[in-house]
């Protein structure tokens, strides 16, 4: 479980001590930034520390929040903030983070697979409709808000980033707890 631990550690020292903007524009660099915050790193801080064990919010409530907290930095203004000031970015991130703990660990340690399951596949999919949205919208919707030129192509490539990524995490974890609730023994 250290293991765990140390390699979120290094996701995260990675997503946000490397000059990802070199390589990637704005928008994907961004989306990649929240994709490893919630789906990747957050599970791997979960399985890393045995100590969250006692944080177990209801699955669904947790699951909630985080899609609260996830479309609400996705609305324009609320997600300008976070791409042109240090605080909006530092605060935005650290809500990312925070949520995506407080849903893997209320999945995760759920008594109930299924309702850990339930809480996944609910990300899931409001991750797919989230970042649907961003493939298909017919325009940059971030470009005025953010100061910077219009990019529909690297608001597209977030949103598949978004698919790609988060969609699949959460489905999979979601499906192996479920199978993890149907393959228990019933009590005698």
């Amino acid at each position: 479980m250290r293991g765990a631990l140390l390699f979120a550690l290094a996701m995260l020292a990675a997503i946000w001590g490397l000059p990802l903007e070199r390589w990637l524009p704005g928008f994907p660099v961004h989306m990649l930034r929240h994709m490893v915050l919630v789906a990747l790193a957050a599970p791997l801080v979960v399985l890393g520390l045995p100590r969250l064990r006692w944080l177990t919010p209801n699955p669904l409530v947790a699951a909630a929040a985080e899609a609260a907290v996830v479309w609400g930095w996705h609305l324009p203004g609320v997600h300008g903030l976070a791409r042109t000031t240090e605080a909006g970015f530092v605060l935005e991130q650290a809500a990312f983070l925070g949520v995506g703990v407080l849903v893997w660990a209320g999945c995760l340690n759920a008594r109930q697979p299924l309702a850990g399951a339930g809480g996944l596949l609910l990300t899931s999919m409001h991750m797919t409709l989230l970042g649907t949205l961003l493939v298909l919208a017919p325009r940059d919707l971030y470009a005025a808000v953010c100061g910077t030129p219009p990019d529909l192509a690297g608001q597209q490539v977030g949103g598949l980033m978004m698919l790609g990524i988060g969609t699949p995490v959460y489905l999979i974890a979601g499906l192996l707890l479920t199978a993890k609730a149907l393959t228990r023994e019933a009590p005698a």
